[in-house]
């Protein structure tokens, strides 16, 4: 029977649904009808990177690595400090520096955007059920969604440069940033939020002064990620035409340049230990975690 449905070759499929030509629809007529706004958008986006560039690229590369090492240094001490001075030499000995710049330059700017929207968000999720029914899907399906996927309409909307990458990697770093929010807002003590609804504290006070504060380790941690995140991106943005290590490392993939791609690739690695431990080193001076410190010394 088994080989009889195996050769039975009748053609019959489910029927047909065009999904990729309702999307194609969508937008085209985004295109058509919201230009203006895309074009805004383009602008104000290109406007930030070029900023934050002419920022870290100011001084001179020695200059800057001191700087970083600097501020490694007062965030998280000395060995951290001495990591960084090495890290940020090294990427300006394979006179990599310039684009590495210009790629942190992206991850700031999308870091920002992602963190600006995915934390209204998280506490929109926490303090409303049924946000979070419509919140979590949404997320689910922008974790899920392969990059390249959403990288054609991020190309059709702004063509290509450091626009569509930084778009892109607010697109694909927004997911932890609203879950590690919502999840910090939701595990903090009940009996907390109570106490201030005792003493007659308004819902705004009681998030701003109980909630958010116990949340801010998983806020933080949130924030991490999306860096990181924002961060794994590089490479990809450097595929739609961004500028920096993506574009190094992409092009040394084309035309087969082994030594270049590996430059690229560790500058990539020194700034992602970079942010990573600098982002924690925010994270752990919250009071919460100063508290949760004292209290497993005690």
């Amino acid at each position: 029977m088994r080989e009889l449905l195996l050769a039975d070759d009748t053609g019959w499929h489910v029927p047909q649904l065009n999904v990729g030509d309702w999307f194609n629809a969508i937008v085209h007529w985004l295109q058509n009808n919201v230009g203006p706004l895309l074009d805004f958008i383009k602008l104000v986006v290109q406007s930030c990177v070029d900023a934050v560039v002419w920022v870290l690229t100011l001084l001179p590369s020695w200059a800057m690595v001191i700087v970083f090492a600097l501020l490694a240094l007062l965030i998280r001490g000395w060995k951290f400090g001495l990591g960084a001075l090495i890290g940020f030499a090294l990427i300006d000995s394979v006179r990599a520096f310039d684009n590495a710049m210009n790629s942190l330059s992206q991850v700031i700017v999308a870091g920002v955007v992602a963190v600006i929207i995915a934390i209204p968000l998280g506490i929109l999720a926490a303090r409303s059920a049924r946000a979070s029914r419509i919140i979590k899907p949404v997320m689910d399906f922008m974790q899920t969604l392969p990059q390249f996927v959403y990288l054609i309409p991020v190309i059709f909307f702004f063509s290509i440069g450091a626009v569509p990458g930084v778009i892109a990697t607010v697109v694909f770093a927004l997911p932890p940033g609203v879950r590690l929010t919502e999840l910090g807002i939701r595990q903090v003590d009940k009996e907390m939020v109570e106490a201030g609804e005792a003493f007659g504290a308004p819902s705004g006070k009681i998030l701003r002064g109980i909630q958010i504060p116990l949340a801010m380790p998983s806020i933080m941690a949130g924030i991490n990620q999306v860096i990181m995140m924002s961060l794994s991106m590089v490479v990809i943005a450097g595929m739609v035409g961004a500028p920096g290590l993506g574009s190094q490392v992409f092009g040394a993939v084309q035309q087969l340049q082994l030594a270049n791609g590996f430059n690229g690739g560790l500058a990539v690695v020194i700034l992602a230990i970079y942010l990573d431990r600098l982002t924690s080193s925010l994270g752990d001076r919250s009071a919460v975690s100063r508290a949760a410190r004292v209290a497993s010394k005690v």
